[in-house]
């Protein structure tokens, strides 16, 4: 997943009117080293079996083909390496809570966030066929389709953040209400430039992108 102009639009061209809660997340791809804590932080906090995730950090290089790295001097290195983050975007527009037949993927109406309710899922994999960023499967122990739905039952039902938020030691992760300027979040996104994958897709993701800065260009 390459983070570039194409097939990604700015955040500031969103607005929205909504009074209630609209909660996002912020994923900075210079910050990221790829640790891996804010998976398996993922994984601990919502009881997944072993070889699943809600979430991935897929690697890309920074580096420019052709290129002299400004911090070595080789022509091929590591220093540039980065990682982008692989999950559910929490659609406003939602094709996986569209086309579910049987109201198991929804929005939770005090939140807004995309979640299961694993009684009435049938399995039948709608969802997963419908998400354009292939961030939903199926859950071996549950049977249920599964997404990244910011810990809603795990952390934010405690009143705490996001698993793999608090879990981020490099500041990568940031999560608040995008509908409230004063959040961190709004404010945050006020002043970076941001990315959102396929946004020309209409799903309106409310996961962000601040895509990596390239040194020596």
């Amino acid at each position: 997943m390459i983070l570039a102009p194409l097939g990604c639009t700015s955040v500031k061209e969103e607005t929205t009117d909504s009074n209630k809660p609209r909660y996002g997340m912020v994923f900075d791809q210079n910050k990221c080293v790829g640790c891996g804590e804010c998976k398996e932080a993922c994984n601990k906090a919502n009881n997944l079996p072993e070889g699943k995730s809600r979430m991935l950090l897929e690697q890309q290089s920074g580096g420019v083909e052709g290129q002299v790295c400004p911090h070595c001097g080789k022509s091929s290195c590591d220093c540039q390496r980065k990682y982008v983050r692989v999950s559910c975007q929490q659609c406003q527009n939602a094709p996986c809570v569209t086309v579910c037949p049987t109201g198991a993927a929804h929005r939770d109406p005090e939140t807004g966030i995309v979640t299961m309710d694993a009684s009435k899922c049938a399995g039948c994999k709608y969802c997963i066929a419908a998400c354009p960023y292939d961030a939903r499967y199926i859950n071996k122990e549950t049977d249920v389709a599964d997404n990244c739905d910011f810990c809603l039952h795990s952390k934010l039902a405690k009143g705490e953040l996001p698993a793999c938020v608090q879990q981020c030691r490099y500041d990568a992760l940031i999560f608040g209400d995008l509908n409230d300027p004063n959040s961190y979040v709004s404010r945050l996104l006020a002043v970076k430039d941001a990315v959102r994958i396929k946004a020309h897709f209409g799903t309106e993701p409310s996961l962000r992108y601040i895509p990596v800065v390239k040194l020596g260009v």
